[in-house]
Parts: C-alpha cells; sequence; structure tokens
C-alpha cells in the first residue's frame, strides 16, 4: 500500500478547526471552464447540477444494437461550434484539430476568461496546464486501428498529433501562451483529483502563479461500451426507458452508469494572487491525498476503513476533524460496489453516528454520465460551486434507497444550507481512492 504525501501548505496550529486561512497562501478556484453535454460554461453547468437537469440522452453516436449492444443512454456533446467558442484560433489550425482538441481548448479558454486571467497579468512561464485523461483519443485511434489509409486520414484532417493523450493540454497551451509545466495524466478516474494535486504542487512550491488543471474525456465508441458490457450486468446502464433516468446511484434498482465526454478545465492560483488582482474566488483548496490499497484490479475496499482513514488523514493536513465536514461529493457511479462502498467508508468515519446523522453525499453521475478521467474535476467544480453558493445539489433519480446506503444523499433536490467544509470522493480501477478537501472562501 503507498499513499502520496498531502498537496497542502503548512499546517495551521492545533486549535484551527476549520482550517480557514490553512496554509498561509492557500490555493483557490478562480475560474470554471465547462463543454459538456447541452453546457457551454459554468452558468449552464451550474444550473444543471445544481437543479438535477440530466443531460443524460439516447445513445445516437452509432448504431448500438446492429454492434450487437444493448444500450440506449449517453451524455453526448452534438453541436460544437469551434469557431463560436475559439474565435482567435486560426482557421488552418483548427481544421486539423479533432474534436476532442477543440472542445479541451475550449474549455482552457472559457476557465481563464472565467477568472479574468488576462494577458500581461502574469508570466507565461509560471502559467501551467495539467490535464487528465484515462484512454486519450480513441475516435481518433478507432479508424488507425481497424486499417483506413492513414493518408486518407490526413486528407480527413486528421495529422498523426492528434492522436496523443497530451495533445490536448499542449495545443491548449501554445493557444494561450503558457510556458510553465503542461502535462497530462493518465490514471483511470483518479486523474481527475491527481491532475488537480499536481497543480497545488506547483502552486504551493512558487513554481507557478496559475495554473489551468482539467480533464478530458470522449469514451462514446463501440469498443469501450462492449469492455464493459463484458463485466456483466449492473456496471452499464442497459434498460429502455427514459434515459434522464438511466443512471440511478444508491436506488435498490441501479444498473450501472451510462458514459459521458466532454472536457472541464479549473483556474487555480495562490490566493494572494487572486485577491491581489481582484479575482472572484469560487472555493479554497485544502488538501489532496490519494492511496492505492494495492488489493483487487477492479474493485475498491469494501469495508470502508481505508478510505475512511484517508479522508482523515487528508482533513488532518489542514487541522480538522471529520465532525467539520459538511458534505462529501461523491463519484457515484451507480454501480453496487462503489455504493457500499461510498456509504461504507461513511459509516467508519462516524462510527458513533445513525445512519441518518451522516453529513449528506450526493452524486452527479446522474447528470453527466461517468466521464472517468474526467470525474474527479466535475465534482471539483460542482464542489467549489456549491461552496459559492451555499446550496448542495441533489442525488437525482433516488427513489427507493438501497437499504445499506439509506443515508442523506439530498434526494429531495437542491438544499440551500451553511456548507463550510466539503470533501470529494474519488475511486478508480487498479485499487485506488482520491480524496480532495476544499472549503469555502468567504
Amino acid at each position: 500500500m503507498s499513499e502520496h504525501p498531502p498537496a497542502s501548505g503548512p499546517r495551521p496550529g492545533s486549535g484551527s478547526r476549520r482550517g480557514r486561512g490553512t496554509a498561509p497562501d492557500a490555493v483557490v478556484v478562480t475560474g470554471i471552464g465547462v463543454m459538456l453535454p447541452r453546457t457551454s460554461g459554468v452558468r449552464d453547468f451550474w444550473r444543471n447540477v445544481s437543479l438535477g437537469r440530466s443531460q443524460i440522452g439516447p445513445l445516437t453516436r452509432f448504431d448500438a444494437p446492429g454492434q450487437g449492444l444493448a444500450v440506449h443512454a449517453a451524455a453526448q456533446i452534438d453541436s460544437f461550434d469551434a469557431d463560436r467558442l475559439l474565435p482567435d484560433l486560426d482557421a488552418r489550425h483548427a481544421a486539423k484539430y479533432s474534436r476532442e482538441i477543440l472542445i479541451t481548448m475550449a474549455a482552457v479558454v472559457q476557465a481563464r476568461q472565467d477568472a479574468a486571467l488576462r494577458d500581461g497579468d502574469l508570466d507565461p512561464s509560471r502559467l501551467g496546464v495539467v490535464m487528465s485523461s484515462s484512454r486519450g483519443p480513441l475516435a481518433w485511434w478507432r479508424p488507425v486501428l481497424r486499417g483506413e489509409d492513414p493518408d486518407v486520414l490526413a486528407e480527413r484532417g486528421a495529422p498523426m498529433f492528434a492522436g496523443l493523450p497530451g495533445f490536448p493540454a499542449t495545443l491548449s497551451a501554445i493557444h494561450i501562451g503558457a510556458r510553465g509545466l503542461v502535462t497530462t495524466v493518465s490514471n483511470a478516474c483518479v486523474g481527475g483529483h491527481q491532475a488537480i494535486g499536481i497543480a497545488l504542487e506547483e502552486l504551493l512550491s512558487d513554481r507557478a502563479d496559475a495554473v489551468l488543471a482539467g480533464g478530458h474525456e470522449f469514451p462514446i465508441v463501440p469498443e469501450v461500451l462492449h469492455s464493459y458490457r463484458a463485466m456483466g450486468r449492473g456496471v452499464i446502464s442497459s434498460e429502455k426507458r427514459d434515459p434522464t433516468h438511466a443512471v440511478r446511484p444508491y436506488n435498490d434498482d441501479r444498473e450501472g452508469f451510462a458514459l459521458g465526454e466532454g472536457a472541464v478545465v479549473l483556474c487555480l492560483e495562490r490566493e494572494s494572487t487572486a485577491r491581489r488582482r481582484g479575482a472572484r474566488v469560487y472555493a479554497r483548496l485544502l488538501a489532496h491525498r490519494y492511496l492505492n490499497e494495492a488489493g483487487h484490479p477492479t474493485t475498491m475496499d469494501l469495508t470502508g476503513r481505508l478510505t475512511a482513514g484517508l479522508i482523515r488523514r487528508t482533513l488532518a493536513d489542514s487541522g480538522l476533524r471529520p465532525e467539520d465536514v459538511d458534505y462529501f461529493c461523491a463519484h457515484g457511479t451507480a454501480t453496487r460496489y462503489n455504493d457500499l462502498a461510498e456509504s461504507r467508508a461513511l459509516r467508519a468515519l462516524y462510527p458513533d453516528r445513525t445512519p441518518g446523522r451522516l453529513p449528506p453525499i450526493s452524486s452527479n453521475k446522474p447528470i453527466y454520465g461517468h466521464t472517468f478521467g474526467l470525474a474527479g474535476v466535475i465534482n471539483a467544480a460542482a464542489t467549489s460551486l456549491m461552496l459559492h453558493h451555499q446550496r448542495l445539489a441533489p442525488t437525482i433519480n433516488l427513489t427507493s434507497p438501497d437499504p445499506e446506503c439509506d443515508h442523506d444523499h439530498v434526494a429531495e433536490g437542491p438544499r440551500d444550507t451553511e456548507v463550510r467544509t466539503a470533501v470529494s470522493l474519488s475511486f478508480a480501477f487498479g485499487s485506488q481512492t482520491s480524496v480532495l478537501a476544499l472549503e469555502t472562501a468567504a
């Protein structure tokens, strides 16, 4: 078992219960860029997440029955106007960039604009771009692996660099003139958190003044669906029902997740830098830790004890205790093992509490589906906005909870309440767990 050291600043004194102002110069979220199904920008994202408006619809990207797949729902980006969203991109370049690259670039540009970070605000050598993607550009590689002529691909505007997993980050950095660290993490569903963790380290070590940290994932291809269907029932939702109800975390009739796609990017800065230039701050990042359980390759610890211990240590990095947490943003995949692992982790974290007294926890997977290497970034963005707006987003489609998961999932709808400290959870194939702690910056 190995654990990454905390990505946090110096700890406060033992009397700092809430950890406000945890580090002498904490890291904050100043901008959020979002390109997701029927969602272009942070306002659309917050509206859909906070009001529980699912963006999962019928799977139309390809003929699933013709591919032998009983899968009917996905969260797809059906239209994308690169000219409108990237007006400064040379048309000759745009013609050579893949859809994945252009969508990710748009999210990067949005995050920078949302943070009001302008040219000249900082040294370009101290601006970085760190991304996460679990599988890279599958849509580019699919025809290559199926034997299509590379010359034909090139004629269609699909040059070789479009097949490199790190190129959405690289081309985004070129576009905005970022000359700091530019890299891409690929570590299944904890990669999004880890991209944020790397950004934290860059900022707290004073190697950067701002980092655009995010993720991009475009897994809606037949091969990915076949691989998850091969794992058996309860992994990928396959019922012919209203697609907006396809994903039902913690419900006793849950059937698994639907695939989602897109890109989300956070602009992270040290708080002193952000305050000095008068930037709006969504939330403060307290600490990040991740754990390799060294257990099963596809199943997380089901006792809940390992995850509970990781949460305790992450909170302790900022002088906090489990009792200080007001909300958990769940991984929430609507698969049996994930749902049980999270519920058992909460019970292990609060052994003296009844289920009805556990902190609220909710999942956004019913809104945007499962986005793998992007999922942790979506959670961090959603949590930052919940802290900013003092409103908890709900777990929708929860009508009959699994008895072991029968606690507070904010199932009644959006909840206005005081939220000061929150924890985002992420689990991944490869026996990996990640925890990100945040707090209100008010």
